[in-house]
């Protein structure tokens, strides 16, 4: 948006600057949950999931959570983008999207029609220290069936495959990085960190600017001339809306949010993808487990400093696989591979990085693509600082929890496949796999978010839907949501691809391209 001169930018971030040194490591990932760039929000009580608070890590800190993910580049399926378009979003078929995501890529190694060479934001395929696990895994993957496909972001997803990564040249490629601080430098673009918005000032229908919070609880206005432009994620995006007076009724009427229109699926139709570890111990010492070890934690940042070398430069995942589990004709299942195993205890969970053993061994991780459950984002209060209401339900729908099942035990036909012998000590997880009730007591026990919550500001046309295909709020003048809450339906992968699509889609629309 800046690119015009005659646009004046303001961008409020409620996080600080991306100065934490593991931001830019790629393995520094694990070290970022629950520190000062992290929101550290968990669920509501999960009735099927044995009432557990799942944590759902969100990025506070320019970039967002570019900045803390795993840096997994994948735009989902083909038929993801069509069936949006067939819900009445005209212009967000496959072939309308793909331009955008080429327009922001630079792909360094896979150059065809389907990438993009030109753009500000690096991609890697693979990374120059994978382990040999990675390799028997997707040799495993073809064994079964699951072929290997050396793009999955090209002609077809569904295969095995070494992930195409956010990274260059050792370094995480964040949005703050790839798209931001090139530009900082314009005199038409306003950056303040440590800024929670906590309303969008409607007046007689338009969105004519905002409130925000600075420093010891100051209270700060700010005006738009244009539009003003939601990117708070989809946990957060609702959340504002609510606080701003738009949203269903009764809901607003419990905070004493005076209502300044209503629309009833703000916060509506949250969905997100669910995983869990199946983990095996290895029988040689190739994996990353012993890299947790202090003594290798320190050597090895002293070779990423000094040559950008080493298991530091890389994400903890490695490879996975896409394919169709429900024989439905359609991707519905992924594995995450990681070559670090988990352990065979419950407590605590795959945050805690500093309790992981230090026996190296290797991970998969069944994650559902397509969940049946569906949740949605409320307010504990009617201040933006603190968390939202976060009601995913997951398992609501038995469906899922039988995909996970099934998943899972394609998961063991992987590692008990004649390409890990030489690599395979034994399974450990989980611990009683001869009865779907023992999976299932598993999945619960083990069960996390992907951190891919999407739709609560869905696009579209019907009673739910909060925001047109041009990404406008119904019935609000100048005022849009541009991130991932405006999805439809959940896509068939990692979303942080698609949400930067959905970001270069947006400034077009709002640019008049």
């Amino acid at each position: 948006l800046s690119e015009n001169p005659d646009n004046q930018v303001l961008l409020l971030e409620a996080g600080g600057p991306d100065k934490k040194m593991e931001i830019h490591i790629p393995a520094g990932y694990i070290k970022l949950f629950k520190t000062k760039v992290d929101y550290n929000f968990s669920t509501e009580p999960q009735e099927h999931v044995n009432n557990r608070r799942i944590p759902v890590p969100r990025g506070k800190v320019l970039g967002g959570c570019s900045s803390t993910n795993a840096m997994a580049y994948v735009r989902g399926n083909k038929a993801d983008y069509d069936e949006w378009e067939s819900l009445d979003n005209k212009g967000w078929g496959y072939e309308n999207v793909l331009p955008f995501f080429k327009k922001s890529e630079n792909s360094e190694h896979i150059h065809n029609e389907f990438h993009g060479q030109n753009g500000p934001l690096n991609v890697c395929h693979g990374v120059s220290t994978k382990t040999s696990y990675t390799d028997a895994f997707v040799n495993a993957c073809n064994n079964i069936g699951i072929l290997e496909n050396q793009d999955y972001n090209g002609a077809q997803q569904e295969g095995s495959f070494h992930f195409q990564f956010t990274i260059k040249n050792g370094v995480r490629q964040s949005c703050a990085t790839a798209f931001l601080k090139p530009v900082l430098k314009r005199k038409n673009l306003t950056i303040v960190t440590h800024a929670t918005v906590n309303q969008v000032i409607i007046e007689n229908d338009v969105a004519v600017g905002v409130k925000f919070f600075t420093g010891k609880n100051i209270e700060n206005t700010a005006k738009a001339k244009k539009e003003v432009i939601l990117s708070a994620g989809a946990l957060q995006s609702p959340q504002l809306l609510m606080l701003s007076g738009i949203g269903e009724k009764d809901e607003l009427k419990k905070h004493k949010i005076p209502l300044k229109k209503e629309i009833f699926g703000v916060g509506k139709n949250l969905q997100d993808h669910l995983f869990y570890n199946v983990s095996g111990l290895a029988s040689t010492k190739e994996g990353n487990n012993r890299q947790l070890k202090p003594w290798n934690q320190f050597t090895g940042i002293l070779k990423y400093l000094n040559q950008k070398k080493g298991p530091l430069n890389a994400s903890p995942l490695e490879a996975g696989a896409f394919f169709d589990l429900n024989n439905s004709g359609k991707v519905d299942f992924q594995f995450h591979f990681a070559s670090i195993h988990l352990g065979a205890g419950y407590e605590p969970n795959m945050y805690e990085y500093k309790t992981y053993p230090y026996a190296d061994g290797f991970t998969i991780l069944p994650s559902l693509l397509k969940p049946k459950s569906r949740g949605f984002i409320g307010l504990h209060n009617s201040d933006a600082r603190s968390a939202p209401l976060i009601q995913p339900n997951f398992l609501s729908e038995n469906e899922d929890l039988v995909m996970l099942i099934k998943g899972g035990k394609k998961a063991i036909e992987v590692l008990e496949n004649e390409a890990f012998d030489k690599f395979r000590k034994e399974i450990i997880t989980p611990p009683i796999r001869t009865s779907d009730d023992g999976w299932a007591n598993h999945i619960r026990k083990r069960l996390e978010t992907i951190y891919h919550p999407v739709g609560t500001c869905k696009m579209g046309h019907n009673e739910m839907a909060v925001v047109d295909e041009k990404l406008r709020v119904k019935g609000i003048e100048n005022l849009r949501v541009i991130d991932a809450s405006i999805m439809p339906t959940i896509i068939s992968g990692n979303t942080n691809a698609p949400v930067i699509m959905i970001g270069e889609m947006g400034a077009s629309m709002i640019l008049g391209n």
